[in-house]
């Protein structure tokens, strides 16, 4: 009897990507494929690269050519890229790495078993030539469900024809659970509209059923992942579709923390607000993308927002929950960008009193509008302005990290090692620190969400006694 192919799944760039990758490797299940842990492994290794911004992009061509060398003497026989980058740059990423023996867009991914069967049994497709993706859907949100029919969406099951098809690759107790794809915002520096699409919902029952089955392969905390989550139920005709969605989820047994990515600060409607604090057991944290302070940045940027308005943002939320845990990104050096703007930008950020900002370096971006706006700032200023921010950034993220010291926390536990537990509070997103938990062999397990007190921080990281409470 012939053993099942084995094939290897590996993931870069973002938690919808995570999302993404689970479904790939069930319909590769699905075909009769092994799913192994190990790349050396695989026969076949799909790369699910991120084409973001440079680094991202550098690190999925690293990683690429890294798989690419299993193949000399090894069992790897092919290395196919996927993702957000193969789909972005398609054809011209088959010609620059021709180490990849396959680079294949999103509308591969309905029949992935059959295409990595195929470029195992010597089959090299053409990669495919990039469109903007967009166009795929009608421009009225509310016309586009229908109009799905057969669009392959990553994340995203057809409005017709077969569920959605997923295989966890993670093993935690928390998973990212995908609510919609795309994105109908035109920031100036971001391309990921192009190459997502236009902004997808999908159904509350379809979500809900997925959140029931992540339950099952032992995850507590759903993540709700998309590219702008506070825009979810634009296209179902329902302005309160994420308030209600959040209501089915909390009534999810065994679903114990529901957590929010990427809410838009201008997008933040009272009424919502308000849902995040008094439903069940949706977790007092909030990702909200500032991007900068400076008004005419923002405006630049195709965004909004100003210190002002972004400080009374924040005062509502803690009028809510003083504790809740809040994180941002912000960009410097975007074109025209002045001295004043960045002394703005680190006043906001020692007002604002945030618990994670990450900081990123502008850098143009094909198809975007920014890439042809005047006052480009030099690349080794922008270098040195990233530096001055993200210095003071996690230095007052410390000092945040401090001041929790004292709070009564829970503590969803995901790492035993050799009897040191390690998590994550309510207030600590995936990506945002860890609290180590204070506790003696055996007396937890991952999976256990455990009440505790904050005793000390290390760095942007808590420790939390139970035994303090």
């Amino acid at each position: 009897m012939t053993s099942p192919t084995r094939v290897h799944v590996l993931t870069l760039g973002c938690a919808r990507n995570e999302v993404d990758s689970d479904e790939l490797a069930g319909r590769l299940a699905a075909g009769g494929f092994a799913l192994v842990d190990e790349p050396a492994e695989a026969e076949a290794v799909l790369v699910n690269t991120c084409g973001f911004i440079d680094a991202a992009k550098q690190d999925s061509i690293d990683t690429l050519l890294a798989a690419s060398r299993l193949k000399t003497g090894g069992v790897t026989k092919a290395v196919v890229a996927v993702g957000c980058m193969a789909e972005r740059y398609g054809r011209e990423l088959a010609e620059a790495l021709p180490e990849a023996d396959a680079v294949l867009g999103f509308d591969s991914y309905g029949d992935i078993a059959a295409r990595v069967d195929a470029i195992l049994h010597g089959a090299r497709p053409e990669a495919h030539v990039p469109r903007d993706r967009r166009e795929l859907l009608p421009i009225t949100p509310v016309a586009r469900p229908r109009a799905a029919i057969g669009v392959e969406v990553p994340g995203h099951a057809p409005a017709s024809g077969p569920a959605l098809v997923r295989r966890r690759l993670g093993h935690g107790p928390s998973a990212p659970l995908k609510i919609a794809s795309g994105c109908d915002r035109r920031c100036a520096f971001c391309a990921i509209p192009r190459f997502r699409g236009s902004y997808l919902s999908r159904p509350v029952d379809e979500i809900v059923a997925e959140a029931r089955w992540l339950v099952t392969q032992g995850v507590r905390e759903a993540f709700l992942v998309s590219e702008n989550t506070s825009s979810y139920g634009k296209d179902l005709g329902d302005p309160r579709a994420l308030e209600k969605l959040l209501t089915a989820l909390s009534g999810v047994d065994g679903l114990d923390w529901v957590r929010l990515s990427y809410l838009q600060p201008a997008e933040l409607k009272p009424s919502l607000l308000d849902a995040l604090f008094t439903t069940g057991t949706v977790v007092p944290y909030l990702d909200l993308p500032f991007q900068h302070a400076s008004g005419s940045v923002l405006r630049r940027m195709r965004r909004f927002g100003d210190p002002d308005s972004f400080l009374a943002l924040l005062d509502r939320i803690r009028t809510y929950d003083p504790a809740a845990g809040i994180r941002s990104n912000v960009i410097v050096g975007f074109p025209g960008e002045t001295d004043a703007d960045v002394t703005l930008l680190k006043d906001f950020l020692v007002a604002a009193r945030l618990d994670v900002v990450g900081v990123f370096s502008y850098s143009d971006e094909d198809d975007t509008e920014a890439a042809g706006l005047d006052g480009h700032v030099d690349a080794d200023e922008i270098e040195a302005r990233r530096q001055e921010v993200s210095d003071l950034a996690l230095l007052l993220n410390e000092e945040r990290a401090a001041e929790r010291v004292g709070e009564r926390v829970a503590v969803l536990v995901e790492i035993d090692d050799e009897g040191e537990w390690t998590g994550r509070t309510m207030q600590q997103g995936p990506d945002d620190g860890s609290t180590r938990v204070v506790a003696g062999p055996g007396e937890l397990a991952v999976g256990h969400i455990v009440a505790a007190r904050v005793t000390d921080s290390e760095g942007i990281d808590l420790v939390a006694d139970p035994g303090a409470l």
